[in-house]
């Protein structure tokens, strides 16, 4: 009996949770239309953001850090292929 009013309270309380939820994350509504002409002149969407630079900086930092671990990964290899001398 108990494993069912535990089972019974989990899923009321998942319940409430998804239910209140989309209330949380509602946005309000959008303000009123301008007067006059709708669309003519200052009502434009905005212009998306340039990504052009950051994106080849980050292409180039990641191409470096891959060189770089490929050097590292060919050094350690041709390391183990040596054979140790002993004097």
């Amino acid at each position: 009996m108990k494993t069912i009013l535990k089972s019974l309270a989990a899923v009321l309380l998942i319940t409430g949770a998804l239910l209140l939820s989309n209330h949380a994350i509602a946005d309000p509504p959008p303000p009123p239309p301008p007067p006059g002409d709708h669309g003519s002149g200052g009502n434009q969407p905005p212009v998306g953001a340039p990504i052009d630079g950051g994106l080849g900086i980050l292409l180039a930092m990641g191409a470096a850090y891959g060189a770089k671990k490929f050097y590292k990964a060919r050094k350690d290899k041709n390391k183990e292929e040596e054979p140790a001398v002993e004097i």
